[in-house]
């Protein structure tokens, strides 16, 4: 529990640390205090991609889509233009699978506990991209990935090549 109000408490701190109002009310013992911000952050343009390329959970949420889900819902609120990419690799790969590739790979019968989270993201907009040096290493084809997701030549040439064009990496 500690640990989940943790994740969020950083989850919004990061939040209005990048995109910060003005005035944001502090919802503690004293509602009547509020935070000044010194350095409001206003974003009109931004382009981001996740490194989703290793396993970080707050209980079961895995923490690099909820920031993408986070991020997303932020740039619709503040009409900030730009693009979210998500690129799933290494240890994180497995997220893009389909329920039966997934319980295949997982030795499971439960299907992608992830599979609407990604589904709700590329409904927002986000776009998702599995590797393929991943994919080859785990023998998994197109055909084993969830609907919607994109597949990259490689998630270190493509992470190198989206910064280069300007994107901002974040690795959650």
């Amino acid at each position: 529990m500690i640990r989940n109000r943790l994740m969020k408490n950083m989850v919004w701190i990061l939040l209005f640390v990048c995109f910060g109002s003005a005035r944001i009310l502090l919802a503690q013992d004293k509602p009547d205090r509020m935070i000044h911000v010194d350095i409001p952050v206003v974003l009109k343009n931004a382009n981001v991609v996740f490194n989703m390329d290793h396993l970080a959970f707050a209980g079961d949420l895995p923490v690099g889509i909820n920031y993408m889900h986070l991020l997303a819902n932020r740039f619709k609120e503040l009409g900030t233009k730009g693009q979210i990419i998500g690129v799933f690799h290494g240890d994180a790969a497995y997220m893009t699978l389909n329920d039966k590739a997934y319980n295949a790979y997982r030795n499971v019968s439960t299907g992608n506990p992830y599979k609407g989270l990604i589904a709700e993201l590329i409904k927002q907009g986000v776009q998702i991209e599995e590797c393929a040096v991943s994919m080859k290493s785990h023998g998994w084809v197109n055909e084993d990935l969830l609907p919607g997701v994109k597949v990259n030549t490689g998630a270190v040439g493509r992470l190198i090549q989206l910064t280069q064009e300007g994107y901002v990496q974040l690795q959650p």
